[in-house]
């Protein structure tokens, strides 16, 4: 949840700066005398009225019905059109109009510039001036706001040192200019130089050093000012409050000669952000004047501490609710898992934003309710609700989750039409959503498309080829990586040996554990050893992976112990099977898959009265096996099966094409591995036990729905079984179509009778 208490302090600073950069509007305004014949002068002057008078009242039509019908028209009759139409966003007629105006003057120019400004056609504005006759300081410092509220400071100082003259509102500008866009120490520069600012400026630099969390900066500044406004105070009390100095914006607070709604809510907000709720309630009770920011601040403030009873009760007695404090409650609900009470509260609310919908559907998709978070994606797509980076980002990450690849694909679409696609933010989600949803290259197309790669970025991309199997493709990335001059951190060098243990490159994968103190600073943690014992244990080096296990500068947690359980499994070790277990039971003893990965070693083994004990063991300590699924989706819709499945509308025709292929695949040479039945039952009956497992129910349906030439794309929630896998191998073969697999450990992409992961898992 984003928090909103402190939303006062970037509305004041905000305010402070981006005065001065536009006051070039209103000095536009400003209309020079004209010379006009005496007997035409009182009408022409009662027609301009009535015409600004119109556009004021948005009456756009009457306006130009007015200007048409008047026998002569002064500059200012086409200045008034002009700029009417620009305060009703028609920026096309006013262009339009200035181009038919038969003569111009400075204020037509002045006027339509900054309108070209305020519509952010800087280009438009930039050609405009150019071709002036002649400019005054309104049109230089036009030109100046144009560039600094569009972060082209370069191009605004270039303008200010030119300015033939300047003026307070030039100086102003430069000054906010550099202060919004972080060029912090460019206005302490440009600050010394004169000494008598407008208080706004005062108030600018001062807030400029408190965004920063330059306290020192700042208070310097709040005590050089010759005259102080509310402004001043509580840019300064909001920045020791926000920043934990509680004591001095206290003092300050008390000395404060004009205590305002503003000042009071600074000092709520700062004891919420330092989880001193108590506090925050004290200082709430007493204030004199409340808005709708501080009751938002305080009710965030329950809200973060999960006290959604008092949050509710403020919430109710609140008499000034707007969309912030509805977001605040839902988000608050869905944080604290009661899902339900969040969608009463959206359900209830009598305006929404696109906040909102991105709360609730943050809420569904946490909550574990992925197809209620896309079905409301796609309501809120109907309803015309502007979508933010936001909502993009929860949807895709809930794309991910279900491996729902159609969808996010569309979603896609959505992004690119909103021109976020090249952003870190949602780049990085849409990167997500390829690589779990199986489309790899895809997902490269978007990594390539981020203009300014993050480290996550790069990760996110290492780790996506890492768990799809291609360690070479991996392991490149990452050499292109340092290239660019990023420095890998520890998430990255777990990707990176991931890739290694998942493709069996266990020199390559020791230098890189070897390298990552001594080249880059990093210190191993657990993930980085667990890597490294999966990756010796898998190459059959269990002895080496012990030995690691036994040397590492910590106690080895059940993750690691697992690698070491799964290992054994591969290679038939049952007694360091064994040992590994009972140590996982001991940290994790509701841990269903090592239960299930020892039996699997028992009935390897043929240790069918172990296998018993086992089930026995699960049983007394109330241990259920989680039921094993697998999904595939076709056309926008989620098919889920399970083992034997009995109740899918397509089960005849899905079983009917298992058996067709069964046929087929033992002619190919297909056996049944039976010994994965954790059953002491004939050879017969074990093979009918393995021939519908839900990941073969689910390969089947897709290939039987989705057209051919298309990946067939199924995900399981638990890890492949070894026969699955090897069948799947058979069937990609047989029917000449890609499938790709994701289970709960990697992906797995099947072609030609071959698997990405080389049988190496």
């Amino acid at each position: 949840m984003a928090m909103r208490g402190n939303n006062h302090f970037r509305q004041l600073h905000s305010r402070s700066c981006l005065r001065s950069l536009q006051t070039t509007t209103i000095a536009n305004r400003k209309q020079p005398k004209t010379t006009s014949s005496p007997a035409a002068d009182a009408d022409i002057v009662k027609w301009n009225i009535s015409i600004s008078t119109h556009m004021r009242n948005g009456q756009c039509d009457s306006a130009l019905r007015l200007f048409n019908s008047m026998p002569r028209r002064s500059s200012v009759s086409w200045n008034a059109m002009i700029s009417g139409y620009l305060s009703n966003n028609k920026f096309f007629l006013a262009r339009q109009m200035f181009e038919k105006m038969p003569t111009r003057d400075l204020v037509s120019w002045n006027v339509m510039i900054s309108g070209c400004v305020r519509h952010r056609k800087l280009r438009d504005a930039r050609l405009l001036f150019d071709q002036m006759p002649e400019r005054d300081v309104v049109s230089w410092n036009a030109m100046l706001s144009g560039y600094a509220q569009n972060g082209y400071v370069k191009e605004a100082e270039d303008v200010f040192d030119e300015m033939p003259c300047k003026n307070s509102i030039s100086w102003n500008g430069m000054l906010a200019a550099y202060v919004q866009n972080g060029r912090i120490e460019d206005a302490r520069r440009i600050f010394e130089l004169k000494a008598d600012w407008e208080l706004v400026s005062w108030n600018c630099m001062m807030g400029g050093y408190v965004k920063r969390k330059r306290l020192v900066d700042a208070r310097e500044i709040f005590d050089r000012m010759p005259e102080k406004d509310e402004v001043s105070w509580n840019t300064m009390i909001t920045g020791y409050a926000q920043n934990g100095r509680l004591l001095e914006a206290q003092r300050l607070f008390k000395e404060s000669p004009v205590q305002d709604v503003f000042t009071w809510t600074a000092m709520v907000s700062g004891y919420v952000q330092n989880g001193m709720l108590d506090e925050a309630r004290r200082v709430f009770d007493e204030m004199p004047e409340k808005n709708s920011v501080s009751w938002n601040a305080i009710i965030a403030g329950y809200v973060q501490n999960k006290r959604m009873d008092l949050a509710r009760e403020l919430f109710e007695a609140m008499p000034c609710q707007n969309v912030s404090s509805w977001n605040t409650m839902i988000t608050g609900y869905a944080q604290s898992g009661d899902i339900a009470q969040a969608r009463d509260v959206f359900d209830r609310m009598p305006q929404r934003d696109s906040i909102s919908w991105a709360a609730i559907i943050a809420g569904y998709a946490q909550s574990g309710y992925a197809e209620e978070a896309l079905r409301l994606f796609v309501e809120m797509k109907r309803d015309g609700e502007r979508l933010n980076r936001s909502t993009f980002t929860c949807t895709l990450s809930t794309c991910a989750e279900i491996a729902a690849l159609e969808l996010g694909t569309q979603v896609h679409g959505q992004v690119m039409k909103a021109g976020l696609e090249s952003g870190c933010y949602v780049g990085n989600a849409l990167l997500v959503m390829y690589c779990k949803c199986g489309s790899i290259e895809d997902a490269y197309v978007v990594f390539e498309g981020i203009e300014e790669k993050e480290v996550v970025s790069w990760n996110t991309m290492i780790a996506g080829y890492a768990r799809h199997g291609f360690g070479k493709e991996a392991l490149k990335l990452f050499e292109s990586m340092k290239k660019t001059g990023i420095l890998p951190d520890d998430v990255t060098m777990v990707g990176v040996l991931s890739a290694c243990s998942h493709t069996g490159l266990v020199d390559k994968g020791t230098e890189y554990f070897d390298s990552m103190t001594r080249d880059y600073g990093i210190t191993a943690n657990s993930k980085h050893y667990t890597c490294m014992i999966d990756l010796l244990g898998r190459a059959g080096r269990l002895d080496d992976a012990q030995n690691l296990m036994e040397n590492m500068p910590f106690e080895p947690d059940a993750a690691t112990w697992g690698a070491l359980l799964g290992d054994s499994r591969i290679h038939g070790n049952t007694e360091l099977g064994e040992k590994a277990a009972e140590m996982i039971f001991e940290m994790e003893p509701d841990n269903t898959g090592m239960y299930v990965l020892l039996s699997n070693l028992y009935a390897a083994s043929g240790r069918w009265g172990d296998v018993g004990k086992m089930r026995l063991r699960m049983r007394d300590r109330g241990v259920k096996k989680v039921p094993g699924y697998s999904w595939v989706e076709v056309q926008n819709k989620i098919h889920t099966f399970t083992v034997g499945d009995s109740i899918h509308p397509e089960r005849d025709r899905i079983y009917a094409f298992l058996e067709e292929l069964g046929l087929k695949m033992k002619k190919e040479g297909y056996v049944s591995s039976t010994k994965l039945v954790l059953h002491d039952v004939e050879e017969e009956e074990k093979e009918h036990m393995l021939k519908y497992h839900s990941e073969k129910l689910a390969v089947a349906f897709g290939l039987l729905t989705i057209a051919p030439g298309r990946p067939v794309r199924v995900i399981k929630n638990l890890r492949v079984c070894e026969d699955c896998h090897n069948a799947i191998k058979h069937i990609s073969k047989i029917v000449g179509r890609l499938i790709i697999l994701r289970d709960s450990h990697r992906f797995h992409h099947f072609n030609g009778g071959q698997c990405s992961c080389g049988d190496y898992w």
